[in-house]
């Protein structure tokens, strides 16, 4: 190696971490859109405020939560919470 080169880094960095760790929940959350969405189809449910009954939230919040793109720090554990609710079987979170 030479004298003005750094060893490579051995740990990887924070942020990089950090990505991996919002990748993860991303996926998370389009699995869970989607359980609690083919769960309330099969139960008929389709009008906004049935929706948010469902899971037990207001309408506006549980309809915001369902069809949102853009992620959001804490909706696993909302979806998860309301997956719960519907009585899906939802495999615990990582710590």
């Amino acid at each position: 190696m030479l004298p003005d080169q750094s060893p490579p880094p051995v740990k990887p960095k924070p942020w990089s971490e950090e990505r991996q760790r919002r990748a993860a929940d991303r996926l998370k959350t389009i699995r869970l859109r989607m359980a609690i969405g083919r769960e309330l189809d099969e139960r008929g449910i389709i009008k906004p405020a049935e929706i948010g009954v469902a899971p037990g939230m207001p309408a506006a919040e549980a309809t915001k939560l369902l069809t949102r793109h853009q992620w959001r720090e804490g909706d696993v554990e909302q979806l998860e919470a309301a997956a719960g609710r519907l009585g899906l079987l939802v495999p615990a979170s990582d710590p």
